[in-house]
């Protein structure tokens, strides 16, 4: 059972941050614990709290000075790195989010944790970050290209960006989370493009393993007929 919520209305030090973790660390899970680490491969260590409690409690933070909160983060703890994501998405001005963002992302080694974060930035909709996207996407690092394939599945797919998100899922990358986003990008882009994308798929230009995965993705939708399903099971290596 779920310990009584601390208040988080407190000024940041290193007491402060202290009796903060002590707090996630009287209220992880054994059951969420040991699911967690069942289907993650991060390497810090799991306490086994849901990601809404983490939510709720970056909420919380973000009400207090949040950013001196970050002076003292150690990343003990994968929901410490999580929570540290979320509270970026408070941060109003798009420069100082950057700056934060940027070096933030080098703590990702999870797709839960990519995943998680870059959806908490509903702000990059109305605010153009494709640009941001394309250039994580030509970095060397697993996760930070996960984390560009990503923002453009959540925000990016249009008729604006199609062009450049379908000539960048052709890009061939060694990672097995990068090439799992961007075979569910473009499902998501077949639901949303259907010609362009259908074009890509029949080309195969893709690598053997994109290809495949997306039609596995594409056959799987509830969004796609079952005309649409049978076409593209044909264009599997």
């Amino acid at each position: 059972m779920m310990k009584t919520k601390i208040k988080i209305n407190f000024k940041w030090n290193s007491k402060t941050y202290n009796d903060f973790i002590k707090y996630l660390e009287s209220i992880g899970d054994s059951k969420t614990k040991e699911f967690n680490e069942r289907i993650m491969h991060t390497k810090y260590e799991i306490l086994g709290i849901k990601v809404p409690i983490l939510r709720t409690i970056a909420k919380d933070i973000s009400k207090t000075d949040f950013k001196e909160f970050f002076k003292y983060i150690k990343n003990e703890y994968y929901e410490v790195v999580l929570i540290e994501g979320i509270l970026l998405s408070y941060i109003k001005d798009n420069n100082e989010f950057l700056e934060y963002f940027h070096k933030f992302i080098y703590k990702i080694d999870d797709w839960s944790i990519c995943d998680t974060c870059i959806n908490s930035y509903k702000f990059m909709k109305d605010n153009d970050f494709s640009d941001i996207a394309y250039s994580l996407i030509l970095d060397s690092h697993e996760y930070i290209e996960r984390v560009g394939y990503v923002i453009l599945l959540n925000y990016y797919i249009d008729e604006e960006h199609i062009d450049t998100i379908l000539s960048l899922c052709t890009k061939e990358s060694d990672y097995y989370y990068v090439n799992m986003a961007i075979s569910w990008l473009l499902c998501e882009c077949f639901i949303k493009s259907r010609t362009k994308t259908l074009n890509l798929i029949k080309s195969k230009n893709l690598s053997h393993f994109v290809q495949n995965k997306t039609i596995s993705k594409i056959r799987e939708s509830y969004k796609v007929s079952k005309e649409d399903k049978e076409l593209v099971k044909e264009l599997k290596y």
